[in-house]
């Protein structure tokens, strides 16, 4: 078996909220987007990476996913986003450190979803 990517699907509640941490803080592109449906979705994509963010009250509510990024320059990153977005630092991992497995990481959240940045 052989796959090329994954792409995880994230639900809120709300589609400005993954449209506000994924495009406005990280950076993403819409690549499709369709919002007069059912259930209104984009994709987004980021170099390689690529997502699938859904405006779905009831799935927003039964998953409250973590992703993790890994990243060459997790200074840089952290720079950036605490600058720009010092409200979604987590407030557990609100600091590049290192950590007992010997990666460096820190985390932001929304109220829907965790993301952990992370340098080996």
């Amino acid at each position: 078996m052989h796959f090329t990517k994954l792409v995880p699907s994230v639900f809120y509640t709300d589609l400005s909220d993954g449209i506000k941490l994924f495009v406005d803080c990280l950076q993403f592109t819409i690549v499709h987007k369709d919002i007069h449906c059912a259930q209104p979705y984009c994709v987004l994509r980021k170099g390689e990476i690529g997502l699938m963010v859904f405006q779905d009250e009831q799935l927003a509510r039964e998953h409250n996913p973590e992703l993790r990024l890994v990243t060459d320059n997790i200074e840089e990153v952290y720079t950036q986003i605490a600058s720009s977005h010092p409200h979604l630092l987590h407030p557990n991992l609100n600091k590049v450190t290192l950590r007992p497995w010997g990666a460096r990481e820190f985390a932001i959240t929304d109220h829907q979803l965790g993301i952990r940045f992370q340098q080996w």
